[in-house]
């Protein structure tokens, strides 16, 4: 179980035909390592980004002791180690059950929950999603089925501002402002009350267990099952107890909501980005200094609940707190040296970035790790010193200046 587990490229599928999966999920996880060249990757799933103060200390220490000193926060608000030693998955794995991070050793791939991080905190929205995503975990964890879901099948909370509504997720709540939640399914959606939101977010994804199974075609996530093979979304919720009414087209938009601005959050918390979507271990130390709780965002960004006067601070360390910052809605994936794939040191690109604008995202081949969801500037290393910028030819010399204006077109134009 705690071996490096090689990576498995998947086939692309014919337009129009259904995905065939004919080798199981190799997504890593906390026990299940990844092989890179910068060394062993460990992908730590937390549920709504959820850490205490002492697990976050923890997750330093880990990065420190055992990898590349560093910490990486994913687009769905995950952890990843890299630079691990070819030896050190019994050392990570007892650092990590020790803090109450692996609550379900055969279930610690599939807790991929994704909620409003700033639920409960500023105001706004209908439902604290944060106790769902909580009760969620706790649900998939106790349920022996759901270990057989992929890693990347995913659940999205959304506490109704509309904040992560658009993140793509297989199994959506929304809440609404009457005590209902509006439950998504890729083209289905059904209306239901708050009480049974978690169970009818378990029964989806037993369902499509269900229909995946029937498939044949191991499928990870709905959107590849094949054409007469949609899971009994209602039947499902049916016997699961849950009264589900249907909507009926046309299904009500999602709504949308940008991401929280670094800077306050409510009267208690306050959230920041992390440079590139990295933090040093004494990054992670000092938001987790006197802090009630952090939450990793899908915005490669920590909501710190309890230190809403710690900015300057928090500044000092390098993390980006202020929202007129060039480096806000700035990405990229690993690049060199740390891939094999990658084609360019796409990190260091991204740091010569001089404005702000529209989210971009600096990839070092056509797999664009990590890239983010709705509109963003593509920034494709084609080799050593040629990029597409949006899929327009540029120099590396001229990429500052290209990205810039790409940043600031408007996105109907886009």
């Amino acid at each position: 179980m705690l071996a490096a587990m090689p990576p498995t490229p998947p086939p692309t599928p014919e337009p129009g035909e259904a995905r065939v999966r004919d080798r199981g999920d190799a997504c890593p996880g906390a026990l299940r390592l990844h092989p890179a060249d910068d060394g062993r990757l460990a992908r730590l799933r937390l549920p709504a980004g959820l850490l205490t103060a002492g697990q976050a200390k923890t997750l330093a220490a880990a990065a420190e002791t055992l990898g590349d000193g560093r910490i990486s926060v994913t687009s769905r608000g995950n952890a990843e180690l890299r630079g691990l030693g070819d030896d050190c998955g019994a050392g990570l794995a007892a650092l990590l059950s020790d803090a109450g991070l692996l609550p379900s050793p055969t279930h610690e791939r599939v807790r991929n929950i994704v909620a409003s991080p700033g639920a409960g905190l500023d105001g706004l929205g209908y439902a604290d999603v944060q106790l769902w995503a909580r009760a969620l975990d706790t649900a998939l964890c106790a349920e022996p089925r759901a270990a057989s879901l992929s890693g990347r099948f995913l659940f999205v909370l959304d506490d109704g501002r509309g904040d992560v509504a658009g993140l793509g997720g297989d199994v959506s709540l929304i809440a609404g402002p009457d005590g209902s939640v509006l439950l998504r399914l890729g083209s289905r959606v059904f209306r239901l009350a708050a009480a049974d939101a978690v169970r009818a977010a378990l029964s989806a994804a037993l369902a499509f267990l269900d229909a995946a199974e029937a498939a044949g075609n191991g499928a990870w996530r709905p959107r590849e099952l094949p054409e007469g093979h949609v899971p009994d979304w209602a039947g499902a919720l049916a016997r699961a107890g849950i009264t589900a009414e249907p909507v009926s087209p046309p299904v009500p938009p999602l709504p949308v909501c940008p991401p929280p601005a670094p800077g306050p959050l409510g009267d208690r918390a306050l959230h920041v980005l992390a440079p590139l979507g990295r933090l040093t271990a004494a990054q992670l130390r000092a938001l987790a200094d006197g802090a009630e709780e952090l939450r990793l965002t899908p915005w490669r960004g920590v909501v710190v609940v309890g230190a809403a006067d710690r900015l300057p601070d928090l500044a000092e360390h390098g993390l980006v707190t202020r929202p007129e910052l060039p480096s806000v809605g700035v990405s990229a994936c690993t690049g060199r040296p740390g891939c094999a794939k990658s084609l360019a040191d796409v990190r260091t690109d991204a740091g010569l970035v001089r404005r702000g604008g529209l989210p971009v995202h600096y990839s070092g081949c056509e797999r664009r790790c990590g890239h983010p969801h709705g509109t963003w500037v593509d920034v494709l290393a084609t080799g050593d010193d040629t990029y597409l910028v949006d899929g327009v030819p540029t120099p590396r010399t001229s990429l500052p200046e290209a990205v810039t204006t790409a940043r600031s077109l408007p996105t109907h134009t886009r």
